[in-house]
C-alpha cells in the first residue's frame, strides 16, 4: 500500500487526486484472485454426452407426465361413465314379471312396463281362428299371426299407438281389438293395424315364458 505524506506546504489538489489513483490501482492489481477450476475438469462432460443425458432425462419427464395424464383422462371417463349408467333401481323395473293365471280367456289387461302400458290378452280359440284367417296382402304392415306370439293364446303388446303415442282402448274399433281414440287407429286381436293413419302394428315387447303361467317382459 502506498502512503503519501503531505505536508501543510506542499498541500493541493493534484496531490491528493494523484494519491487516489495511486491507491485505486494498487487495489485492483493485487485484490485481483484467480479461482482454481483444474480440479473440477474431471467432472465435466464433453457437450455430445451432455446432450445425451439431457435428452434422456426430458424423454423421461416428458413420458412421465403423459401416462400421469393418460390415467387422469382414463379415471375422468371411467367416472362419467359410471354416473350415466342406470341405478338398481331403474334396471329392476326393465324387466316385470306377470303371472297369466288370473287372467281369464277372453280378457285383456294392463300393466306397466318401463313406464309404458302393457297390454296383455288371454285369446279365446275363435279368436285365434280369425287372426290367423287374415289376408296379409290386406294389412298395412303385413305379418302374420304366429309371428306376433309365442303361444297363441296369450298376445303381448307394448299399448302405444304407433301413429302419434296415444293409448288405445282394449276390446274397440271395428277388428274386436284395440282402437285409438285420439285418429281413429283400428287395430285386430293381434295388435295388427288394420285401419286408420297409424303406419305400424303395436309393437310387440321382449318376452319369455318362465311357466305356462308366468311370463318376464324385457328379456328374451
Amino acid at each position: 500500500m502506498f502512503l503519501t505524506k503531505i505536508s501543510p506546504k506542499t498541500f493541493n489538489t493534484n496531490s491528493i487526486i494523484n494519491t487516489i489513483r495511486s491507491y485505486s490501482s494498487y487495489n485492483s492489481v493485487n485484490n485481483t484472485t484467480s479461482f482454481p477450476t483444474s480440479h473440477f475438469e474431471k467432472y465435466k462432460l464433453p457437450n455430445n454426452e451432455f446432450e445425451k443425458e439431457n435428452r434422456g432425462f426430458s424423454y423421461l419427464v416428458v413420458g412421465g407426465s403423459a401416462a400421469g395424464l393418460a390415467a387422469m383422462a382414463k379415471n375422468t371417463v371411467v367416472s362419467a361413465l359410471s354416473t350415466m349408467s342406470p341405478g338398481q333401481d331403474v334396471l329392476a323395473l326393465s324387466s316385470v314379471e306377470v303371472d297369466l293365471s288370473d287372467i281369464p280367456e277372453g280378457a285383456a289387461v294392463t300393466v306397466k312396463w318401463r313406464g309404458k302400458p302393457l297390454f296383455i290378452r288371454h285369446r279365446s280359440s275363435e279368436d285365434i281362428e280369425v287372426a290367423q284367417a287374415v289376408d296379409l296382402s290386406t294389412l298395412p304392415d303385413p305379418q302374420a299371426d304366429n309371428q306376433r306370439v309365442k303361444v297363441p293364446q296369450w298376445v303381448i303388446l307394448v299399448g302405444v299407438c304407433t301413429h302419434l303415442g296415444c293409448i288405445p282402448i282394449s276390446g274397440g274399433g271395428d277388428y274386436g281389438g284395440w282402437y285409438c281414440p285420439c285418429h281413429g287407429s283400428h287395430y285386430d286381436n293381434a295388435g295388427r293395424i288394420r285401419k286408420g293413419p297409424a303406419p305400424l302394428n303395436l309393437l310387440v315387447p321382449p318376452y319369455k315364458f318362465l311357466a305356462d303361467t308366468k311370463i318376464l317382459v324385457g328379456d328374451e
